[in-house]
């Protein structure tokens, strides 16, 4: 696969010196490379290049073959999100414009918008409040674009701990604590079950945010868990990824008051038609069940993880005394 050729063809410009690598994919599936470019729209762009190893390794020892596959098709989901999917985001749920996606089997390729010089140069491993309800609204704008419409090509439920693709992590998790393994289908089903349904991002981290220089605009970057979902798994996950735990217990209230406020917006922005009320009561239910999977997820996959806290460890045994 001829990469500066395709990087030349979708943007008609010409590569300038040598790309420079952003990041290695996890686990060594490839490269995320910056060309800078002269003469044409752009004056750089992304390049996300496939190409599983040889080998097969792993930071924390899980490379095995359903592993393996559930990595391919994370590629290929992402591939399709960029192609069918991403057009749609507006600016309050900002994403990257696809320039040209090649797929070759387990290899593919996506050229992407840069968004350092589009106005998303800053990242960030702790948030200020502006960035905070920044990205929150980002959650909540994608949440309200696509609500109550299938996921077709995506993942049919979201998420990269989603509980059908982390058996491994389940048998572990057996051990650990049985009785979060035991109520592991029912956490899944409360959340597959809501009537709200709609696209998640599916690993909206902290680390996968890009902010503009004053923090109160933000883009959002790798959707290889994209799919459909209860969009409190993604809210969930985020505000667990940016605040240590007090804050989390703290600020929860607080949190989702603002989500569904940003929720509301959106919905009537975008001429959706929904019980607003009904859909803040449903999910409201769900935030500490969505929590509680991620969590289920956590201990299975890193037992000794940090954020297998106290708070955590609370909204899990009330979540299962009510299951």
């Amino acid at each position: 696969m001829e990469i500066e050729a395709i990087v030349e063809r979708c943007t008609r410009a010409q590569i300038v010196g040598e790309p420079v690598e952003v990041q290695s994919l996890w686990s060594g599936y490839g490269s995320i490379m910056r060309y800078a470019l002269t003469g044409g729209a752009y004056a750089s762009v992304i390049v996300k290049s496939i190409s599983p190893p040889v080998s097969q390794t792993h930071p924390r020892g899980w490379n095995t073959d359903i592993s393996h596959e559930r990595k391919l098709r994370s590629y290929q989901v992402e591939m399709w999100w960029y192609q069918s999917y991403a057009q749609r985001c507006c600016e309050g749920c900002r994403v990257a414009k696809c320039l040209a996606v090649e797929d070759s089997g387990e290899k593919g390729l996506l050229v992407l918008e840069d968004l350092d010089p589009a106005g998303f140069a800053a990242r960030r491993t702790r948030v200020s409040e502006t960035e905070l309800r920044a990205c929150i609204h980002w959650l909540a704008t994608l949440h309200a674009t696509f609500l109550q419409e299938p996921a077709e090509g995506l993942w049919p439920v979201g998420c990269y701990w989603h509980l059908e693709t982390r058996p491994d992590e389940l048998e572990v998790l057996k051990l650990e604590d049985p009785e979060l393994a035991a109520a592991a289908g029912a956490l899944d089903q409360r959340l597959n079950q809501s009537v709200f349904q709609t696209v998640v991002h599916g690993d909206a981290k902290l680390a996968n945010f890009c902010f503009s220089a004053d923090g109160s605009a933000v883009a959002a970057v790798d959707f290889q868990y994209v799919g459909g979902g209860c969009g409190m798994k993604d809210l969930a996950y985020f505000i667990g990824s940016c605040l240590d735990e007090a804050a989390c217990e703290r600020r929860e209230q607080d949190l989702l008051g603002f989500y569904f406020s940003a929720l509301g917006t959106a919905l009537e922005r975008l001429g959706k038609t929904v019980n607003l009320v009904a859909l803040e009561l449903d999910w409201r239910a769900l935030y500490p069940v969505a929590w509680t999977d991620f969590h289920r997820f956590l201990k299975g996959w890193s037992p000794g993880h940090r954020k297998i806290n106290s708070y955590s460890e609370r909204i899990a045994r009330e979540v299962l005394s009510r299951l």
